[in-house]
């Protein structure tokens, strides 16, 4: 005996140029049907939030699944799978030209069809709120699930019971030191790691090289340097770690797509009150204070 509630969508061509559209949303328990085997023309995430069972690659080797876990159907890949006597699962399929990205990011995993989870929560939760969505008559429902299929993917991103030392750890160590004039071999060394072992577990903790990780780190502060400060640009360089100005220049000019004094100028445009000679801290941002209401005393 199983349970089940599905809703599928056909999204107009303007509702891809969204990046990802959502095709279908599913909430299911009991002793659930085997699946397959089949290939898709789409992706699919399977989440499994108990109850336990398998999952068979197309060579025939088969791979159990544990709740919490995620289950990846990717499109072109036959697949084969099934609870052992019965799970819980939901389960969202979309599509998209962001898939691609997404996958070279690596928050979608086609070599790895089953993923464990720490937690399955926070991906229940984003599938209830397409669920919510999908009623009938609903004028944002293409718009509404194409956003929650991003928020989808970072949330199952963030879920995985991998997520170890080589991954969040090293990288919150990384964000730390981005701003001081460090390599990359010398982050490596700080860690107690060559740099190819660096760059694997940067990769798969943020989908990018170190370089590109730390350089993203520099640059926001760098901004953020320019919008709210009159520090000169050879001082904002420094303080995120280029000794050289004219190479942060050119750095910031090519990755950013215009000058710091450009940037500069145009934030100090949109910046209400102007710049401030205070350097604004990034972890202890200001509190705005909401004016008291009509009639009542301030606080």
């Amino acid at each position: 005996m199983y349970h089940t509630w599905m809703r599928y969508f056909t999204p107009a061509p303007v509702h891809h140029r969204l990046g990802l559209v959502c095709l279908g949303v599913g909430l299911q328990y009991g002793e659930l049907p085997v699946v397959g085997p089949r290939t898709l023309d789409h992706h699919v995430a399977v989440v499994i939030s108990a109850g336990s069972g398998w999952y068979e690659k197309a060579d025939g080797h088969r791979l159990t699944v544990t709740a919490p876990a995620l289950i990846w159907l990717v499109p072109g890949i036959p697949h084969h799978y099934g609870p052992d006597s019965g799970w819980d699962e939901c389960f969202v399929a979309f599509t998209g030209a962001a898939a691609a990205t997404y996958t070279e990011l690596g928050c979608i995993e086609p070599d790895r069809p089953v993923v464990p989870l720490a937690d399955a929560e926070g991906a229940r939760a984003t599938v209830a709120r397409i669920a919510r969505a999908a009623r009938r008559g609903n004028p944002l429902l293409e718009v509404e699930t194409a956003a929650a299929v991003h928020e989808l993917l970072v949330v199952l991103r963030r879920a995985r019971a991998d997520t170890t030392p080589d991954g969040h750890q090293v990288l919150q160590a990384l964000a730390r030191d981005a701003f001081k004039p460090l390599s990359v071999a010398e982050h490596a060394a700080r860690h107690g790691m060559t740099p190819a072992e660096l760059r694997t577990a940067v990769r798969r903790g943020a989908g990018c090289s170190p370089k590109d990780y730390l350089l993203g780190i520099r640059l926001g502060r760098a901004k953020e340097l320019l919008a709210a400060t009159e520090l000169p640009v050879a001082a904002v360089a420094r303080r995120v770690g280029y000794d050289d100005p004219a190479y942060f220049s050119r750095l910031f000019t090519r990755r950013v797509g215009m000058a710091p004094v450009r940037f500069r100028a145009q934030q100090a445009r949109t910046v209400p009150g102007g710049r401030s000679d205070r350097i604004p801290d990034p972890d202890d941002p200001p509190m705005i204070e909401r004016p008291p209401a009509p009639g009542r005393p301030a606080v």
